[in-house]
């Protein structure tokens, strides 16, 4: 069952992951605008900060999970294949509402499918399942990107859109082979009611919280390197498009990092581990400006991907373990959404942003701004003083 579970989930995520990229490489080799390719992909991400709730609840309430699924990936195809006769050939306002459409379901790729997993896999081996799904996650990241790069370079972007229309056709047919899962249960109560239990589950424990903002702004962040890093290339003498292969190093580091040291979930609390490796993550891309060729940049990008492995699946870990069964819909996709809608308004915000400053800076801003990430989580972490009278009545 995990094997066709993993199959379903990487081909989907691998196309996803080629999304972002492709879009900033179509719309800055069709227009030369920055502000334009950062307001794409926000576009893209954006809509997921409000439609990640409401799947969330209905993922938790329906039988047709394998459907939900399906449909995004038929629309994401839909719309990449839309995206080669509008971008340049149309008024600029027509490119971020394409790409809006497509992000409206964003959220089931990178939450709706791992909401799954406590109903497939027995607890004692959600751990493994935690690390082989952060796998699943680094696998897309290390292909996606990578494909993208390389057929922006060898052939066109709009090769690539092409690429990814064919990847929303193949995850279609493998989701298909996906057991029919039955909604998990949960007490009878109003839909908007169930949206809003999530949303306070999240807000109101403690241990889930610190991990939630902490990756949240992680993807904030982070997202900034999606216009930073092709930018940057001109710094290094590498063409934009060799940012892909940046990516693809970042995440196989991540990945080798997240199976071996999997087992730190257990061991340690798990948004303990989220907060650590964020932090690390942050010192490691300080060297970045470092770097006079793009062969070190390489290298650097590797080792920064090292030190983040371990945070995805104690990510996941976090969400099983403070979350009860009937919420785990709800609390992934809410999570997912809210990672992704950062990373929006980071890659919206660098548009803007990197122009002016220079990329060399921006790096430095992404290294500060992960340390931070990771403090500003640990305070999150603390009860509130609402919580903390709510104990202190309890007891």
């Amino acid at each position: 069952m995990l094997p066709r579970y993993l199959l379903a989930a990487t081909l989907a995520r691998v196309g996803a992951e080629m999304v972002a990229f492709t879009l900033v490489l179509l719309v800055l080799e069709r227009t030369d605008s920055a502000a334009l390719a950062g307001l794409t992909g926000a576009a893209y991400a954006l809509p997921a900060v409000i439609t990640g709730p409401l799947l969330g609840a209905w993922l938790d309430r329906t039988q047709y999970r394998r459907t939900a699924l399906a449909v995004s990936q038929a629309v994401l195809g839909a719309v990449m294949l839309a995206m080669l006769a509008v971008v340049g050939h149309t008024a600029a306002w027509v490119t971020p509402v394409l790409a809006a459409v497509a992000g409206t379901t964003l959220p089931l790729v990178s939450g709706g499918f791992t909401s799954m997993l406590p109903s497939l896999v027995p607890s004692e081996r959600l751990p493994r399942a935690n690390s082989l799904e952060a796998a699943s996650f680094g696998i897309a990241a290390i292909t996606g990107p990578a494909a993208a790069a390389t057929l922006a370079a060898a052939v066109s972007a709009e090769a690539a859109a092409v690429v990814i229309a064919a990847m929303a056709a193949l995850s279609i047919l493998a989701i298909g082979r996906l057991p029919a899962l039955p909604p998990a249960p949960a007490a009878p109560e109003p839909f908007l009611g169930s949206v809003i239990a999530g949303l306070a589950h999240l807000a109101r424990t403690p241990r889930l919280r610190a991990s939630t903002v902490t990756t949240t702004l992680l993807m904030g962040v982070t997202g900034m390197l999606l216009i930073t890093l092709p930018l940057h290339m001109a710094s290094v003498g590498a063409p934009r498009s060799a940012a892909g292969y940046l990516w693809t190093a970042l995440e196989l580091g991540s990945v080798t990092t997240a199976l071996l040291l999997g087992r730190l979930q257990v061991r340690w609390r798990p948004e303990y581990v989220v907060m650590v490796s964020v932090a690390a993550y942050g010192l490691a891309f300080a060297a970045w400006p470092l770097a006079g060729t793009f062969a070190v940049l390489l290298v650097l990008a590797a080792a920064t991907g090292l030190v983040e492995g371990p945070m995805l699946p104690a990510m996941f870990a976090a969400r099983q373990q403070y979350s009860p069964t009937a919420l785990q819909g709800r609390v992934s996709t809410t999570a997912a959404s809210l990672r992704v809608g950062a990373a929006a308004l980071g890659q919206a915000g660098a548009g803007l942003l990197v122009p002016v400053v220079g990329t060399h800076r921006a790096l430095l801003l992404v290294a500060a701004g992960l340390v931070a990430a990771s403090g500003i989580g640990w305070l999150a972490g603390g009860p509130t003083q609402a919580e903390r009278d709510s104990a202190c009545q309890l007891k």
